[in-house]
């Protein structure tokens, strides 16, 4: 497995573990780098931090203190841990950067990066990206916010092999010289305001995907994005856009039915086998993507036949007495179900519910045309119920959990119904992550026979 070589600091800090906190430190231990561990659980209770303290490391828990940082040029910390962290704070303060272990992946990275972020889809553009290449015999890694640490990936990486990455915006705000050599914008709506505070936060962390991009390097974008547009002027690469209304005509776009690469066309709508409309986003990227590596057409629509989405982004489960069944726990954002609600024609059940992040839900109910009825579980519960009855909608029912949630779904919906799982918020009020809570509906929904 690779190491780091030429590596520019002499002592780091890795803050906070978990799986990508995990890898770095191994990285660093295997590469001799000398570095410190800080992390808030203590040392009894964390098995990860006990296993580096074995290995001679020296390791600081179930506090933060400032004498951590001493001696130390540079920060690995975990993506999720904020910028008001007094660590993170104080790093800042005494000018020592503070990076994620994504641009630690980049001192071993040796081939085409392929990274993709977005408010909404990362996850299935960049499986679906993966399985494009992988079909043009590409032999393509797949790394990032996906679950698959991109370090770990990096270091298992052969001579030029192509490596696509979904990147968060937390990841994205911690770059010092990461850049991609095709770099995506997909979307930008308003999302995760409790860790960035500002939208122009959240934007300019988003927009650094592009920042230390080159005229040698690809960025496609999406055309009907108008902060994106005003985003990226300032971008020295490639552009390609993509657009699903047609209006720009320049890149990859959606016209009558059929998806063109400017007056080439691509693949008609009816052969894609992933549902929504708001899918057509992702598969433009993909096809994109795809031609850059000079796949042919006839491998990018074998590929859009079969390809039916990724778990937890709008995944059939089950169909029970003329009921479809989907589960979408990956949409912790309003922008996210809404995108869910827009893919079917019949009448909805939605079941949402989770974190309450300070938003409020007249938007979504607002946009509530099919939706028939509501389940509303979790923190966030009594915030929809409040925001249903200012739009007077009043078929909405709050109930504590996700269990009472779902059979309350079933009860109350009738054949020809779509029952789906759309939470609109974060999972980590009652779940540890949008898999886990995404896991337990559908364990849920086998129990309603």
């Amino acid at each position: 497995m690779k190491i780091l070589s030429n590596f520019p600091y002499q002592k780091v800090l890795v803050l906070g573990l978990a799986k990508s906190g995990e890898a770095a430190a191994q990285l660093l231990l295997d590469s001799q780098v000398p570095f410190r561990i800080n992390d808030l659980t203590k040392l009894e209770d964390n098995e990860i931090a006990q296993k580096f303290n074995s290995e001679g490391v020296e390791v600081i828990t179930g506090s933060h203190p400032f004498e951590v940082l001493d001696g130390i040029d540079l920060v690995i910390k975990n993506p999720g841990i904020p910028y008001d962290h007094v660590i993170v704070e104080e790093a800042i303060r005494r000018n020592i950067p503070v990076i994620t272990e994504i641009e630690l992946s980049y001192y071993l990275i040796d081939g085409p990066i392929i990274a993709i972020t977005g408010s909404n889809g990362k996850t299935t553009t960049t499986t679906l990206t993966y399985e494009l290449l992988k079909a043009g015999g590409l032999d393509p890694l797949i790394a990032g916010n996906i679950g698959k640490v991109a370090t770990n990936v990096a270091r298992q990486q052969k001579d030029k092999q192509p490596v696509v990455m979904e990147l968060s915006s937390f990841q994205l705000k911690a770059i010092e010289d990461f850049k991609p050599d095709i770099g995506v914008l997909i979307n930008i709506t308003e999302a995760h305001l409790d860790y960035h505070k500002t939208m122009d936060d959240y934007v300019s962390s988003k927009l650094n995907i592009t920042k230390h991009q080159s005229q040698d390097d690809v960025l496609i974008y999406n055309a009907d994005d108008d902060i994106i547009k005003d985003g990226i002027k300032q971008s020295e690469a490639q552009l390609t856009p993509f657009s699903v209304s047609g209006l720009n005509q320049h890149g990859l776009y959606v016209s009558e039915g059929t998806i063109y690469e400017r007056q080439d066309p691509i693949v008609k709508r009816e052969d894609i086998a992933l549902p929504g409309d708001h899918n057509l986003e992702n598969v433009l990227v993909g096809i994109a993507i795809a031609k850059r590596f000079a796949i042919s057409n006839q491998k990018i629509k074998s590929v859009l036949k079969t390809f039916t989405g990724v778990k937890h982004r709008l995944q059939y489960v089950d169909t029970i007495n003329d009921r479809q069944i989907f589960n979408d726990s990956k949409a912790t954002n309003i922008q996210a179900t809404l995108k869910a609600i827009n893919a079917f024609n019949q009448p909805i059940v939605l079941i949402a519910g989770g974190l309450d992040r300070g938003v409020e839900f007249d938007e979504l109910i607002q946009s509530f045309k099919n939706v028939k009825g509501c389940i509303a579980y979790g923190q966030s519960a009594d915030k929809m119920c409040e925001a249903a009855i200012r739009q007077d909608f009043h078929s909405i029912y709050k109930v504590d959990n996700l269990q009472k949630a779902t059979n309350k779904a079933y009860e109350i919906s009738e054949r020809g119904d779509i029952i789906l799982f759309s939470p609109a918020c974060a999972s980590w009020d009652q779940f540890k992550s949008f898999e886990e809570r995404g896991d337990m509906f559908i364990q849920l929904v086998h129990k309603l026979y």
